[in-house]
């Protein structure tokens, strides 16, 4: 039975390393970035925000064009009238209509208004700016997510090459113990433990596609795509050099996406004091309006119906200065300061936290590269000896499970390579981010 069962799991990990071995569509670093660009919903989302900052930022939303305006009104009114004049006879007079047409065209300009206008439209263009600096911000935060998944399916599938090998091994390991038995150079013991060391592996590599299948789902779903065939990621890994990481860390304060941000809150407080400050002062119009007008009564006792047209054009200027508002313009400008005082406490706070961030990632990455580099270290140490153990098993110095030891050493020392080298990886990617270079690299 248990011969039966390890046939079963060697069939299966057979079937699982042959389909990988047809999955051969790469989906290389810039394919992804492609994707996560044009298909992820909160970028899209962020890209509309700032289609509307665009569309606020534009002359048409300034204030400093004219408005033009049109009237029509038509009135109507059907009354009787008892005229009563004294020393004749009432005058009785019913259904009589009254009508009335109308029209204008009106023209109205601000000329000043306290500078109010001007400000606003400089703090529009500021806001369109931070909400540039927001889609960027979500675009960075989002391919830091798109490659920490990305990097999870090159770590999987490297390991899943890792297991495919040792399953090889395994079964061949199988295959001669089985023959030392039959020709009674081993011990059945010795064959039921390679037989369940095999059966360990299949189940770790049946686990192993699993994760790899999971992983690669998910982002599909960061890259809202799907794809009809399985696909494979690029596992070449190469890291920037500490130098140019150092130029970028001292350029950081100029680069921070998240420093960029209060600097532009910052200038739009300081608009928003200067638009506050325009109620202190008066507001010169200038308008101009045509108009129609056509009137037409019924007779009474003492006129004749008549039928009057008037037509014309006037304009003029008009100044209104608001002299005490109950205090409102000047709550408006206090509170205008109070908020440009918070923005700079907040500028100062995340000064301070991204000099922190920066020093702990800039550590993390060079502790993670340190690691990675003693993984590397550690492998072809495990290799060497793994293949010198090979070679004493097969000539019957070591036994099966001083082998068996030499084989797990040699797989946790390369899925801990991996490891490192894509937790490093990202940790770079990370300190990128704060120096505010992760969109400015070749990945």
């Amino acid at each position: 039975m248990k011969s039966k069962l390890v046939i079963f799991f060697v069939f299966v990990a057979t079937c699982l390393s042959a389909q990988e071995m047809r999955k051969d569509t790469l989906l290389d670093k810039n394919q992804a970035i492609d994707l996560v660009l044009r298909n992820n919903f909160d970028i899209e989302v962020s890209e509309n925000n700032l289609e509307i900052a665009d569309n606020n930022q534009g002359i048409l939303n300034s204030g400093y064009l004219p408005t033009l305006s049109s009237r029509f009104g038509y009135d109507f009114s059907l009354q009787d009238r008892l005229a009563e004049v004294e020393g004749r006879e009432p005058i009785d007079q019913n259904d009589l209509e009254t009508r009335s047409y109308r029209a204008s065209l009106d023209l109205n300009y601000t000329i000043f208004d306290g500078l109010g206008r001007l400000y606003n439209f400089k703090s529009l263009k500021e806001q369109y700016n931070l909400s540039e600096l927001e889609v960027r911000e979500t675009i960075e935060n989002t391919l830091i997510q798109m490659f920490t998944v990305y990097y999870e399916v090159a770590r999987l599938y490297e390991n899943l090459q890792i297991l495919e090998q040792t399953m090889e091994i395994s079964n061949d390991r199988v295959k001669r113990s089985n023959y030392q038995f039959e020709f009674g150079q081993s011990s059945k013991l010795i064959v039921l433990n390679a037989e369940v060391d095999a059966a360990n592996d299949s189940i770790n590599l049946i686990d192993a596609r699993q994760n790899l299948e999971n992983t690669r789902r998910d982002l599909m779903l960061i890259l809202n795509t799907e794809f009809e065939n399985d696909f494979k990621v690029d596992t070449l890994v190469n890291f920037i050099p500490e130098l140019l990481i150092s130029k970028y860390i001292e350029k950081a304060e100029e680069n921070n996406v998240s420093l960029l941000k209060v600097e532009r809150n910052l200038t739009i407080s300081d608009y928003d004091i200067k638009i506050s400050r325009a109620g202190y002062f008066p507001q010169v119009d200038l308008f101009g309006s045509y108009g129609w007008n056509r009137n037409i009564s019924p007779e009474s006792p003492f006129f004749p119906g008549s039928t009057q047209t008037l037509e014309g054009v006037s304009a003029g200027v008009s100044l209104s200065w608001d002299l005490f508002d109950g205090g409102q313009t000047a709550v408006r400008v206090q509170n205008a300061k109070v908020d440009y005082k918070t923005q700079e406490v907040l500028k100062d706070q995340i000064k301070f936290q991204v000099k922190r961030d920066i020093s702990n990632a800039f550590n993390n990455y060079k502790n993670r590269l340190y690691i990675y580099e003693l993984q590397e270290q550690n492998v072809i140490t495990n290799t060497n000896n793994f293949e010198r153990s090979k070679e004493q098993f097969s000539i019957g110095q070591i036994t099966s499970i001083e082998f068996r030891q030499a084989q797990i050493n040699l797989i946790n020392a390369q899925t801990s390579r991996n490891l490192a080298k894509y937790d490093a990886k990202i940790a770079e990617l990370q300190l990128l981010q704060l120096t505010g270079q992760l969109l400015n690299i070749d990945f």
